[in-house]
């Protein structure tokens, strides 16, 4: 029997409608707009009206979207809660030869969400997976953030504990890049605070809230600035904090290198205290081997 949507396949943009050839067997993974929904791809319009079916987050959020556009394709609702269940049935679709799209409430699919799970099932059971490239809040945030992109760690989100959320930021202090996290408006202040003393009042950030929507904000200051900015604030909205990377460290001064080597040297043989002494101030080996050499040789006056 003819599936009735074969015959309905198209979109419409302003009041001209166009047609959708049908998606070709396999699961295409389509970003969606994060606010715009003028952001939205041409070949993602296509894509999405050509689908079998609609795999997504939030059926009333995807509705509004393909209302928009006039697309009408079945939405089954699939998400962290109930991915293991919706997977099999999915997967079953795919082997009978259907094209599936998978969406994400807003941006590109599997960037904080259990998307990557189903993608692995796939290839796993030998189906196509196809990437339909488009908006992502990630990307938006570092483009407009003003802090260096061309090396950044994308940390999702931080713990909601503050101890748990202080020692992640630790391990992630050093880290020779722009750092990207999102944040909930609750726990905004909070996590700023924890940031400001975990990797350092000073370092550059940005905090960019609601992108590509009517009241889309973009705060950027230090760490310390930003902070005190939304101390006792709860902003509403979809957070992306980023932050620059680690700022240079000043060289340690001569008379530093020397008290320092003066300690070690007095419990420790040569070798010993130049290996703890380059440790501890970042300092290349030979350096502070050849500035020991003329310590050991100096005359001591009493």
């Amino acid at each position: 029997m003819a599936n009735p949507h074969d015959q309905a396949r198209s979109f419409l943009i302003g009041n001209t409608s166009i047609h959708a050839p049908k998606a070709r067997a396999g699961l295409h993974v389509v970003a969606t707009p994060i606010g715009n929904l003028g952001d939205i791809t041409l070949r993602a319009l296509e894509t999405l009206a050509g689908a079998d079916l609609i795999a997504c987050e939030d059926t009333r959020i995807s509705s509004r979207l393909l209302a928009r556009y006039d697309i009408r394709v079945p939405l089954l609702p699939y998400h962290e809660h109930n991915a293991a269940e919706m997977r099999p049935r999915l997967l079953a679709r795919l082997a009978e030869g259907a094209a599936v799209a998978l969406i994400s409430d807003a941006g590109t699919p599997l960037v904080s969400d259990p998307g990557y799970k189903l993608v692995r099932e796939v290839v796993a059971a030998g189906h196509t997976v196809e990437a339909l490239p488009g908006p992502s809040a990630l990307l938006a945030a570092m483009v407009v953030s003003g802090l260096p992109t061309d090396r950044f760690l994308f940390e999702g989100f931080l713990p909601p504990k503050s101890a748990a959320r202080r020692g992640r930021l630790a391990e992630l202090a050093a880290v020779p890049a722009s750092l990207v996290v999102f944040e909930t408006g609750p726990r905004l202040a909070d996590s700023l605070k924890d940031m400001a003393e975990t990797l350092g009042p000073s370092r550059p950030a940005a905090v960019c809230r609601e992108l590509t929507k009517l009241h889309e904000d973009v705060r950027r200051g230090t760490l310390a600035e930003l902070a005190e900015a939304i101390a006792g604030l709860e902003p509403k909205g979809e957070i992306v904090v980023v932050v620059g990377p680690p700022l240079p460290v000043a060289a340690p001064a001569d008379s530093d290198i020397d008290a320092a080597l003066a300690t070690a040297l007095a419990a420790a043989s040569l070798k010993d205290a130049v290996a703890e002494v380059a440790g501890a101030l970042g300092l290349p080996r030979r350096q502070v081997y050849q500035r020991a050499l003329e310590l050991t040789r100096e005359p001591h006056h009493g």
